[in-house]
């Protein structure tokens, strides 16, 4: 349903997608991993034919992104980061205009309105959408986008910003689309357990180009280390990973904050070294703790930094340098 094959989008002297490569089966629900400035937004527009490749193709069910843009953009349902609603409208009345845009007669558009309006439980469908939650605005932006029943749906970090209730109700719901209605669903997402939870495949991009792919099991699985954590003060952080870096059986150690993670074969085996290690050089750990590989360990052996570095290359700088192209 999605195919691309050596995308490049550059804006000006900055390369946003280095040549990306991709392969969506029907129905299946595809995750697209990275932080900020990572490219995945650039990547979507892309595939939506809102930005044109520099270089590169792209086909979204069998249409061809550049050459055939207007039958993609027929064929598929997009929310975006920031949805496009009008707080002067209702739902309803929202909902009725997306599908007259996309040609459908009067009695069609309620027809669907009832239909998305279920799947995505929106209650409040006849108040202003300027009294609307957060979470309710983000079903909202998805009723929009399967108002005419697309094949593909592209979904754009659609949690950002949601307390945890309403995260949960969007998951939900966007699972229901993939299983129930055979949905082919493009998701990117900051939120490393949003595509573990999800996602049938995940693939993890880091400067404009896709470094790990694979189902989030297999993913976990390459890295084939446990993890221990030991939370000490910040003060002690950079001492304890030098000292912990000296242990037998310990593979790597990395520093986030207060926190100091250790890598190895046999997590277990090592745990207690590393509280002997802290304890013989006084320092105290306020918790200690073993687990086993997540994705955030994925993305950190694929890419050498955490899912919440800092990013030199933030939307930001791709958006300036777009505006000052136009």
């Amino acid at each position: 349903m999605i195919e691309a094959h050596q995308l490049k989008k550059t804006f000006a002297d900055k390369e946003a997608v280095a040549g990306v490569d991709l392969s969506v089966a029907q129905g299946e629900m595809y995750g697209f991993l990275g932080p900020n400035g990572a490219g995945k937004s650039t990547v979507v527009r892309m595939l939506c034919t809102l930005l044109q490749p520099t270089s590169g193709t792209a086909t979204v069910n069998g249409f061809d992104v550049v050459e055939d843009n207007d039958k993609v953009r027929l064929s598929i349902g997009v929310a975006l980061q920031d949805a496009a609603l009008d707080a002067k409208q209702t739902g309803r009345e929202l909902l009725r205009l997306q599908g007259r845009l996309y040609g459908l007669r009067n009695a069609q558009a309620a027809q669907r309105i009832d239909e998305v309006s279920h799947i995505v439980d929106i209650t409040a469908i006849d108040r202003l959408i300027g009294t609307y939650s957060g979470g309710m605005k983000r079903r909202l932006d998805l009723a929009a986008a399967l108002i005419h029943n697309p094949t593909v749906l592209f979904l754009d970090e659609p949690t950002t910003g949601l307390d945890p209730t309403s995260r949960i109700r969007v998951w939900d719901e966007v699972r229901r689309l993939n299983k129930e209605l055979g949905m082919t669903i493009f998701l990117t997402t900051q939120y490393l357990e949003e595509a573990d939870e999800l996602c049938d495949r995940v693939g993890i991009i880091a400067a404009g180009k896709i470094v790990a792919e694979d189902t989030p099991a297999n993913l976990k699985r390459s890295i084939g280390k446990d993890v221990v954590i030991a939370v000490v003060d910040r003060t002690d952080a950079a001492r304890a990973s030098e000292i912990l870096r000296g242990v037998a059986g310990i593979d790597h150690v990395d520093v986030q904050g207060e926190e100091v993670i250790v890598s190895a074969d046999n997590g277990s085996a090592v745990v207690g070294p590393v509280a002997i290690a802290l304890n013989d050089a006084s320092i105290q750990p306020r918790a200690l703790t073993l687990r086993t590989p997540t994705l955030d360990d994925v993305f950190f052996h694929a890419t050498g930094a955490r899912m919440d570095g800092d990013s030199n290359d933030d939307d930001s700088q791709i958006t300036d340098q777009k505006g000052a192209q136009q």
